[in-house]
Formats: structure tokens, C-alpha cells, sequence
């Protein structure tokens, strides 16, 4: 473990033990958090500058006040989603990077706990997104669904709380605080942890579970996080350093070796 960010002389040569690993081991997943976002510009939830501590009230986001109160909701969720995705919101060299390991055959797929899309945009195949997704919204009645965009621009309108055409009302298609994680999404991700050899936790403070306890289900637990976390005296590698220098890196050494 260290307690410093690595130097890129250190970080080189370990990066290069963790390609030798992912190249001769038996399997990989990666477990993503906000840190893999915050450099395409998406703020982190948690965390001194976090807007659950800066900007907005957790409990505004609970399942219960979205039944209790679902046109104050919607107006809440609008500006979070404004503030959130500001500007264009595109993939960074970490989730590019990703795309490579896992189109480069050592690893196997992706969970994250990230909401803003950006895996599935920047093209992972094999994605577990066990909080959801903010760019859809589905109906409490019908299940249907659909765009987030429109539905958004409908609340901006006046249109609080949004309804589906059967009369449902429509919830963003994420996890609320008091709701548990969808339960085949949170099994697919624990399936493909325990089938890893080398589970890489990346920008995560794994500390928020049940995403966190996922990074004890490999036999090998690379962290590439700038702080520590209550799993860094365990890992094979805790790696202190940007995941968009890291990852990027680790790819060119995992080149090297097929």
C-alpha cells in the first residue's frame, strides 16, 4: 500500500505486474465509480466538494419523498440533472481504456456504480450499471422505458409530476436512496466478480455497499483510486494515481505482452 500518489516510475512498474497479471490470470472485471467520470466533467456525489455535501439534500432524492411528493421531486431531480450534466458530457481516456482491456480478451466486463451512461457510450459490451442509468426513465404502472431527455424538457415545461400514456408516473431509472439495487443487474455483477481472478476497482471509494463488497469477490484486488479505501491494506496493488493516465498506460503494457 501507499500512502502518497505513486510516482510515474513506480507507477509503471507496478502497472506493468498488474498487465502481467491480467494477461497470464484466469480473468478480470473492473468495478468503476465516480472518479472514473469527474475528468468527462461529471461531478462526484460524495467526497468534501460532493454535491450531496455542496449543493443538494440526499434525502430530497429518496424513494419515499418521490411517492410522497412527486412534483417537488421531478423539480429537484431537474436541477440535479442540470447540474450533473452541464455542458457535453462525453467518455475520457478511462472508459476508452476499459473498451480496449476488454476488446483486447483480458477482461471481461465492467460494473459500475456510476449512472451517467458514459461506459455504454464510449462502447463496453459487458456492462453491469447496478445504480441505474440517468438517461432513461421508466414508468411505476407499466414498466415501459423510455428517453430521459424529453421527459426532462417536459418537467422544465411545467409538466410535474411526468406521466406515461397509461397514466403511471415516471421515475429516473436509477437507484434512490431507500431502494435496493435491482436484483438480476446486482447478481450479474457478483457472477462476474466471483468468476475473476483480478478484480480492478477504479475510481471508487468502496465505500457505498453492496457495490463495494464486490471488490472481495476476486482472488487478486488492483485498486487505481487517488485515496485510500477501507479495502487498500488488502489489495494485491493499490495504485494512487489518475485513472486517465493509469488506465491508458496499463493498456499500452498489456499490448506489449499479447
Amino acid at each position: 500500500m501507499t500512502d502518497d500518489a505513486d510516482t510515474d516510475a513506480d507507477l509503471d512498474a507496478r502497472l506493468a505486474d498488474v498487465a502481467d497479471a491480467l494477461v497470464e490470470g484466469r480473468g478480470a472485471m473492473a468495478l468503476t465509480g465516480a472518479g472514473v467520470s469527474t475528468a468527462s466533467g461529471v461531478p462526484s456525489f460524495r467526497g468534501e466538494d460532493g454535491i450531496w455535501e455542496t449543493e443538494f439534500d440526499p434525502s430530497d432524492f429518496h424513494y419515499s419523498r418521490f411517492l410522497r411528493d412527486p412534483a417537488g421531486f421531478w423539480t429537484d431531480r431537474l436541477r440535479l440533472q442540470e447540474t450533473m450534466f452541464e455542458g457535453e458530457i462525453e467518455p475520457n481516456a478511462a472508459h476508452r481504456a476499459l473498451v480496449d482491456l476488454e476488446s483486447m480478451g483480458v477482461l471481461d466486463g465492467v460494473a459500475t456504480q456510476n449512472t451517467d451512461g458514459l461506459h455504454r457510450a464510449a462502447g463496453q459490451e459487458t456492462l453491469a450499471e447496478l445504480h441505474g442509468n440517468a438517461a432513461r426513465v421508466e414508468c411505476q404502472s407499466c414498466g415501459a422505458t423510455t428517453d430521459a431527455t424529453p421527459i426532462f424538457d417536459r418537467v422544465r415545461d411545467g409538466d410535474r409530476p411526468p406521466r406515461c400514456d397509461c397514466g403511471g408516473l415516471y421515475k429516473p431509472d436509477v437507484v434512490l436512496f431507500g431502494e435496493n439495487l435491482d436484483h438480476e443487474t446486482l447478481a450479474r455483477a457478483e457472477d462476474l466478480a466471483m468468476a475473476s481472478e483480478t478484480v480492478l476497482a477504479v475510481g471508487t471509494s468502496l465505500q457505498v455497499n453492496p457495490a463495494a463488497s464486490l471488490a472481495g469477490l476476486g482472488d487478486r484486488l488492483v485498486i487505481v483510486n487517488f485515496d485510500e479505501t477501507p479495502y487498500s491494506e488488502d489489495a494485491a496493488f493499490d495504485l494512487r494515481a489518475d485513472v486517465t493516465t493509469a488506465l491508458p498506460r496499463l493498456v499500452d503494457l498489456v499490448d506489449e505482452r499479447l
